[in-house]
């Protein structure tokens, strides 16, 4: 028992000095940790994202543009492109260009250090610029005067998360593509499949199979059309230096903007804003719209995954969905991760929103407070996106268990049918009393609503029971869903062909 306490305070002591009087696993145990930590340390903090949840509700994919070591290079890459635009301009020497340049590789870098250094400095781009200048200093002296002219931090951060931005957009604009596709193939398959609709967690209506998939690739779509403009109005250039006015570069500050703007593949805005954030707002809002999308059709096949209905299931794929206790569970993972995202989407998104109220040419703490909140929405949205175009593809459809869900009022959901169509007879109000009458006696005696409409004469008379039948049958109850599912591919064969 000494030796079990003396592990748990110190797990490697019950390993022993000598590799010999080690059991077979736990040396290797030991020597991978001892590998490990032989290892320099100075990059640890470049994949410091790497999060043990980090590929349940993200992709590596979108959490490698967000990494450390993505951001940091973002920073460089805007730090060189400053470099090249000031010396266009005669702001600094062209032979500084070269060593700025060739030091502006996040691996060059102590990020550990810089990490440190921001809790000091409010932000990163202070250690970076300081990190940047010893390292060119190193290699050419002359050229770390130049490095950082005429920026502030803010310049440098911003433009970085612009460039992180873009590439994000990049990921997800080929995603939205990719599952729309899926989703429309989805809807052209099932649209005449019909199905129970649930309003308020009940039977209601039928509707159809297609028309449930026509609405998620309607709500894709919008989603397409405002990452568009989004990409208009957020993929800009900030450059104003201290205050916004570019001062330091006296009356260069313009026509350097506009080269930067050029060497980063930027929009150039007509005024910096630094204190405006309808921007990166804007940014965060479309993640969480769209993750609330794609938590809305997530819901859908959980509840239609629930082993009483058993209309949906996520694909089938080697330990995916198990349990840990009970082998007979199929769990519906992928929906949970999409909800997971939904779920603390909106806490993130309100971060971003309360940021926006900033102190004059500078904010204190709300911008600050988008740094983690942006990267974390990217993340979520990407993560989502691709758990939702997983499942679509191998959406798993059961249509007998449609079909069976259908019939479990015994066809009390087409009362209002027949009630419309003796309503043409007899009028609404008394259609009602005897539909409602009839569905209270079915549900009394356990028969079927047709069994005891075609059993009453004052129905009967006006209806024959060939059109109870019809009117019972819920295939011809699912009203325009036909041409609701036409109208929404059709808007996606546009799309495509635009």
């Amino acid at each position: 028992m000494a030796d079990v306490r003396e592990a748990a305070r110190d797990p490697g002591a019950a390993l022993g000095d000598n590799e010999a009087e080690c059991p077979a696993p736990f040396t290797k145990i030991r020597r991978v940790c001892a590998r490990e930590s032989s290892q320099s340390t100075e990059h640890d903090m470049l994949e410091a994202s790497a999060r043990l949840t980090g590929l349940i509700c993200g992709t590596e994919p979108m959490n490698d543009i967000w990494s450390p070591r993505a951001t940091l290079q973002r920073m460089l890459d805007v730090e060189a492109a400053l470099a090249r635009a000031s010396a266009a301009h005669g702001v600094i020497p062209q032979a500084a260009v070269a060593a700025i340049e060739a030091t502006c590789r996040a691996e060059r870098l102590d990020a550990d250090g810089l990490a440190r250094d921001a809790a000091l400095g409010g932000n990163l781009a202070i250690p970076l610029v300081k990190q940047l200048t010893a390292r060119v200093k190193d290699a050419d002296a002359e050229a770390s005067k130049f490095v950082h002219w005429g920026a502030t931090s803010q310049d440098i951060i911003d433009t970085a998360t612009v460039l992180q931005l873009r590439d994000t957009f990049d990921l997800l604009d080929g995603a939205l593509s990719s599952t729309s596709d899926t989703v429309a193939a989805l809807a052209k398959q099932h649209r005449e499949t019909p199905m129970i609709g649930r309003t308020w967690l009940q039977q209601a209506l039928p509707i159809t199979l297609g028309l449930k998939f026509a609405q998620w690739l309607d709500a894709l779509l919008r989603h397409r059309e405002r990452l568009d403009r989004l990409r208009e109005r957020v993929l800009v250039l900030q450059f104003g230096g201290a205050a916004g006015t570019l001062a330091s570069l006296r009356d260069r500050g313009t026509v350097v903007a506009a080269s930067l703007a050029d060497e980063l593949h930027l929009q150039l805005p007509a005024v910096p804003w630094h204190t405006q954030r309808d921007r990166i707002a804007e940014a965060a809002s479309f993640f969480a719209m769209l993750i609330g999308t794609l938590g809305k059709i997530a819901r859908d096949i959980s509840l239609q995954m629930q082993t009483e209905l058993g209309e949906l299931g996520e694909p089938v794929a080697a330990g995916k969905g198990g349990s840990s206790t009970m082998p007979h569970k199929r769990n519906p993972v992928g929906c949970a991760a999409v909800l997971t995202a939904a779920t603390r989407a909106p806490g993130l998104v309100a971060t971003v929103f309360a940021g926006m109220v900033q102190e004059h040419e500078r904010a204190l703490g709300g911008w600050q407070a988008e740094w983690d909140a942006l990267p974390d929405l990217a993340r979520l949205a990407g993560g989502a996106l691709a758990n939702i175009e997983q499942i679509a593809k191998g959406l798993e459809v059961n249509v007998g268990r449609l079909a069976a869900n259908l019939n479990v009022t015994h066809g009390l959901i087409l009362g209002e049918a027949v009630m419309l169509a003796l309503g043409d007879k007899i009028g609404r109000l008394d259609a009602h009393h005897l539909v409602e009458h009839a569905s209270k006696e079915a549900v009394k005696s356990g028969k079927t609503l047709y069994d005891v409409l075609a059993a009453d004469a004052s129905v009967t008379q006006h209806l024959p029971v060939e059109q109870l039948k019809r009117l019972l049958d819920p295939a011809n109850y699912v009203g325009s869903a036909h041409a609701f599912v036409d109208a929404v591919l059709a808007l996606h064969t546009a799309r495509r062909n635009a």
